[in-house]
């Protein structure tokens, strides 16, 4: 499968083909996660469904580095999506920190729903944050949302009673340092296990081919710029993409381009420093009314300043050079324009790693950061520590 019309052959030699290849194939494995959740849906409800009457019930969505980040996504429109439940909470909270101050992170006496997120589920963080909610919280449930069947996170609790993993397809396991399918593939699987209306995943698909297709030049044109800073802004759901979206940058290459995320709002408070003439802005439009005015505000502030380039990313029809239409409808919730929006920010990182002669698939050339992280030592707990 191509993507941007890149030479498979070339991709190969540079050492990109996975990262490339993983990018390109998420509308087909966004269309096989939805027939997996259709499948286990009978037994999911079973699982889900008693924990959802649970008074109280704390819901807490974890992961570590772009894991943390689709709980970040996902939290505002579980909110959204439960506020006629009385007394259900939901809060994403990194693993890396509840790791390190369970005491701040986990309560005892409210009953918890553990939502861990895991490409490969031999993360250091992810086993220690199961093994603490377990010992901390006197009634406590897991929903594993991982890519990999070997992982020890799917060996340790399938068929724990206590808990649900949703093992998904293969494809999603994605083989490259930086995760693009398996972030995208977890993050819809949760959405479709929550109930959530995100519209047919077929007009997910098509819109994120159609974007890479239709946005190719504009891409290398970006990455052939010499930017120095790359600044992703965006609201509640569309911030914990931002956040994704800089990651990915940095990550593919080897934090040789500066990037940062915040939201709309928060950027003027301080953040909005970095600009400089040599600094590229991306701002993810918020589909819902109210929040997409504060978007919009500061988007034209800044294009008003001129201090950097800004691109919008928006399922409005473009009516400025650097727009960017998603093709969805306007009202798409903004769950559903992360996964098509993100696409665009990991061409742009997959094409800026290359123009930076890095390799894509392993581009941490000092060994610094590597695929499952390393060098974590999980020191014992006890409540009494705390």
């Amino acid at each position: 499968m191509t993507l941007l019309h890149l030479d498979p052959t070339d991709l190969d030699h540079r050492g990109a083909a996975h990262t490339a290849r993983e990018i390109a194939h998420q509308p087909a494995v966004w269309q096989m996660v939805h027939e997996q959740l259709q499948a286990e849906r009978p037994a999911l409800d079973a699982f889900l469904a008693p924990l959802l009457t649970l008074p109280d019930l704390r819901i807490v969505l974890t992961g570590a580095g772009s894991s943390a980040f689709i709980g970040q996504c996902l939290a505002p429109a579980l909110l959204r999506h439960f506020n006629q439940r009385a007394g259900i909470r939901v809060e994403a909270m990194a693993t890396t920190d509840i790791v390190s101050s369970p005491e701040q992170c986990l309560q005892p006496g409210v009953p918890t729903l553990l939502v861990s997120f895991a490409r490969s589920g031999n993360s250091p963080e992810s086993l220690a944050t199961v093994e603490l909610a377990d010992d901390v919280v006197k009634t406590c449930h897991h929903l594993v949302v991982t890519c990999a069947a070997e992982g020890t996170l799917n060996r340790r609790l399938a068929g724990q009673a206590n808990a649900h993993v949703l093992l998904l397809p293969d494809e999603t396991h994605d083989r490259a340092f930086a995760m693009t399918s398996s972030f995208t593939g977890m993050l819809l699987a949760a959405a479709w296990a929550f109930g959530l209306a995100l519209g047919p995943v077929t007009a997910l698909a098509h819109a994120a081919q159609s974007l890479a297709d239709r946005e190719a030049d504009r891409l290398y044109t970006l990455a052939e710029t010499p930017f120095e800073r790359v600044v992703f802004l965006g609201s509640n759901t569309l911030l914990g993409l931002a956040r994704e979206a800089a990651l990915k940058l940095l990550e593919l290459t080897d934090g040789r381009l500066i990037a940062m995320a915040d939201s709309t709002l928060g950027f003027r408070h301080g953040p909005k420093t970095i600009l400089n003439d040599r600094t590229l802005v991306v701002i993810f439009l918020s589909n819902d009314p109210y929040t997409r005015r504060y978007d919009l505000d500061l988007l034209h502030e800044l294009r008003r300043e001129g201090r950097a380039r800004v691109l919008a990313l928006s399922t409005e029809k473009a009516s400025h050079p650097d727009d960017v239409q998603l093709a969805l409808p306007a009202s798409a919730p903004d769950l559903a324009l992360a996964p098509v929006a993100l696409v665009f920010a990991q061409c742009l990182a997959l094409l800026a790693s290359l123009q930076l002669g890095i390799t894509p698939d392993n581009p941490s050339a000092s060994g610094t950061v590597t695929r499952v992280v390393s060098g974590v030592t999980i020191h014992p707990y006890s409540q009494q520590q705390g």
